[in-house]
């Protein structure tokens, strides 16, 4: 049937794992096939192929004008050397990464490189990003390993009676945990289970959680660009099952303002290069020297990483103290109001359970830029062998200033644009992102800064809400 549909000898030229993904597509019945990537405003961004071409386009990729990496969440295009009206880039997805979208019929997706025309990888390829940071690791004998933990809020958009932005109403009031929740969302619930699993996404906990409307579900881990990767299809997942059942779906950090806020916690550990040894694991409090030097790092680069996992004017809404969101520079064994919680390891798995998880990240940032830079912070505190200093087991805004400077916990950026500050002063992440990369990221970023400024809270959430 293949050689019905498609160019013999494009079939031909094709490695194993696209000849399967046309095997799949013509059993299926896919009619498109989405080639999807991350842009640096943080929107899932993509061009469709179909079937009939697709034994081509998985060769050559889909034709993508440069200037959409200089484009914010507002469709805003900024003037960026290198990214304006004239060049062209290539959208090449990765086959090993086909799945078929349960809740979009007829379609499935990949994820995609950005590549120059001969091939290369683009210097603004933000999955390029993360793949030269896991490669970087692995010289030095280490294999990350991480997972995303978002949170969400379910309701309905509603035209705002007075003729204002639209807003986002809560599917429900439930309190934290409470099982009314469970049953006020279940059929999405399900849904979205049984969507993600068809998708190779292993589902571990679901609970609704502290604001009205507001899940948490999270997935198994995985290595890193395969978490990264499993991040954006949980985004696109959480949002099209949604907008199928006639809902919405905001993973933004504060889609409604008076309500808890929406994270996105990344969990983070090294294993040795056959993934037989967890690297985090062991010595003082369970946690080895390689992990302590991985925690100063983070610690160290935190001002201006947060530039990178909370990408959005919007985040700083959510990283206030006491919020449990985590608003100063420091770690602490089960401290939910730390920026690097160490987790306490499950009794009779200790050493695969052993990771880090950092609290001031959400879903707006691009996953592959954040998971990138904060492998370069964490590889740079083990290289320098930086120390974290005291952990912190009290929430951090009960201590004086003076304790506090005794710690070494430093109030994070309460902006966009003072994490923008902080990230440009910052020349290991700097470096790390390369000419192109930050030059555009700025921009964008500087931008969205600057529209928002403009505007009431009301604007701010809603373009949150519906972006993300």
């Amino acid at each position: 049937m293949m050689r019905d549909r498609h160019n013999v000898s494009d079939v031909r030229q094709l490695e194993p794992a696209a000849l399967r993904v046309l095997e799949r597509a013509e059993v299926e019945g896919v009619e498109l096939v989405r080639f999807i990537y991350a842009d640096h405003g943080g929107v899932i961004r993509g061009k469709a192929a179909a079937r009939a071409r697709l034994a081509e386009r998985i060769t050559t990729g889909i034709g993508h004008t440069v200037a959409m990496m200089a484009m914010s969440m507002l469709d805003h295009l900024q003037p960026v050397e290198g990214m304006g009206p004239v060049g062209e880039v290539r959208i090449v997805p990765d086959p090993a990464t086909f799945v078929i979208l349960p809740y979009a019929p007829g379609a499935a997706a990949m994820l995609s490189d950005l590549r120059d025309l001969d091939g290369a990888p683009w210097a603004a390829c933000p999955r390029t990003f993360l793949k030269d940071a896991i490669a970087t690791l692995h010289d030095e004998g280490f294999t990350p390993v991480a997972a995303f933990e978002p949170e969400f809020t379910l309701g309905r958009r509603l035209p705002d009676p007075t003729g204002g932005p639209d807003r986002l109403m809560p599917l429900d009031d439930s309190l934290c945990y409470a099982t009314t929740g469970f049953d006020l969302a279940h059929d999405y619930a399900v849904r979205l289970v049984r969507d993600l699993d068809a998708q190779g996404l292993r589902v571990e906990h679901y609970y609704p959680e502290l604001g009205a409307g507001q899940q948490e579900l999270s997935i198994r881990h995985a290595t890193a660009l395969k978490a990264a990767d499993n991040h954006v299809l949980y985004r696109e997942t959480v949002r099209g099952v949604a907008f199928r059942m006639g809902l919405w779906a905001s993973l933004a950090p504060k889609p409604i303002p008076a309500q808890a806020g929406n994270g996105t916690h990344l969990h983070v550990s090294l294993w040795d290069e056959e993934l037989q040894r967890n690297l985090f694991a062991g010595g003082r409090d369970g946690l080895s020297d390689t992990a302590r030097h991985f925690i100063g790092g983070i610690l160290r680069h935190l001002p201006g990483l947060v530039a990178l996992t909370c990408a959005s004017v919007n985040s700083y809404r959510r990283l206030a103290p006491r919020a449990w969101a985590s608003a100063y520079t420091c770690y602490g064994m089960d401290n939910r109001e730390a920026a690097v919680r160490i987790c306490s390891p499950m009794a009779g798995n200790v050493e695969a359970s052993t990771n880090l998880e950092i609290k001031p990240s959400d879903s707006t940032a691009n996953p592959y830029l954040s998971l990138g830079a904060v492998l370069h912070a964490g590889l740079d505190g083990i290289r320098r062998r930086l120390d974290p200093g005291e952990a912190v087991n009290v929430d951090p805004a009960t201590l004086t200033d003076d304790e506090r400077a005794r710690l070494g916990c430093v109030r994070l950026p309460e902006s966009l644009d003072e994490a923008l500050d902080a990230l440009e002063a910052d020349e290991l992440l700097m470096e790390a992102l390369g000419p192109l990369r930050r030059r555009a990221y700025l921009a964008v970023k500087r931008s969205e800064a600057a529209d928002f400024a403009g505007h009431d809270a009301e604007y701010e959430t809603f373009h949150h809400f519906r972006v993300f």
